[in-house]
């Protein structure tokens, strides 16, 4: 069954509300950038590539909203919005790279009417979309092609059709295993404190009908222990140029777990993930949030 967490419809953008599932399912529309910028704060829409998009369509409705005359004004309109959006989640790189794709395509028209720069840019946020659903059905492939007859996979917090523009990216991994007939368990971390592995992974397993048991985030230690884990896939917020990872707290005692047990561990995730200009994981900003969460 399809998952759409991020859609274009009615001429405004459409999301899905992550913090009301697995109880309910409820869209929300949103026609200014400002409203997308607190849905992303507070987790209304989340995963690195599904907040991209996001924030990238959010850039198409700021320049839509500018009552700007020349180019100069949108462009400053633009600005004020990429940095509101940049503030809300300062981990997930794509944000940021989405944000400055569909800028590039205002500056590389600036010679042009206006509203042909704001339809460019929604078109900008179209392809941005477009490609994401298409590089997470070539990540399933690939990672399925690593995933061993009858695979235990264990994955932590979110990174499936939710977390992306649609079908995932570790858990379009195990999707992809799964349709080739791959995949005896998953094993999904709970993933305290918002419960993304329980309410969102487990939710998206029931409805694909993919075999799964849903365990507390510290008993994943005991099942690779037990030799029940044949491998472990994760998404990420940001991969820095050495390759160091981060993601969803409690990611790295997966790693070091895994480690330790001689578990392979992969990280899924899209080159809009990398970093380049990040020489290693001590230079990425990690995310502090609300002690309430807890």
């Amino acid at each position: 069954m399809t998952v759409t967490p991020v859609r274009w419809a009615d001429d405004r953008l459409v999301l899905l509300d992550q913090t009301r599932l697995p109880v309910e399912e409820v869209e929300q529309g949103f026609e200014r950038w400002e409203d997308v910028a607190t849905a992303i704060r507070s987790l209304v829409v989340r995963g690195a590539p599904a907040i991209g998009v996001a924030a990238a369509y959010a850039v198409a409705l700021a320049a839509r909203a500018s009552h700007a005359t020349t180019f100069d004004a949108l462009l400053a309109d633009l600005e004020t919005a990429a940095k509101g959006l940049a503030a809300t989640r300062p981990t997930a790189v794509n944000l940021c790279w989405a944000v400055e794709r569909v800028k590039r395509v205002a500056l590389a028209a600036r010679a042009r009417p206006l509203a042909e720069i704001r339809a460019r840019l929604l078109a900008e946020a179209h392809a941005i979309r477009e490609e994401d659903i298409a590089g997470n059905h070539a990540i399933g492939a690939h990672g399925a092609a690593l995933v061993p007859a009858g695979a235990r996979i264990l994955t932590h917090c979110n990174a499936g059709a939710l977390a992306t523009a649609g079908y995932g990216t570790a858990l379009g991994v195990v999707r992809a295993a799964h349709a080739a007939g791959k995949v005896a368990l998953v094993w999904i971390d709970e993933t305290r404190p918002v419960l993304q592995g329980a309410r969102l992974t487990a939710w998206e397993c029931v409805r694909e009908g993919i075999p799964h048991r849903l365990i507390s985030d510290v008993a994943a230690a005991s099942v690779m222990a037990r030799g029940q884990v044949d491998l472990v896939v994760t998404g990420a917020d940001r991969i820095a140029a050495n390759g160091d990872t981060a993601n969803k707290i409690g990611t790295y005692s997966l790693a070091v777990l895994a480690q330790h047990h001689r578990v392979p561990f992969y990280v899924a995730a899209p080159c809009s993930t990398i970093d380049p200009a990040l020489p290693s994981g001590e230079h990425i900003p990690i995310e502090e949030r609300d002690a309430a969460e807890v």
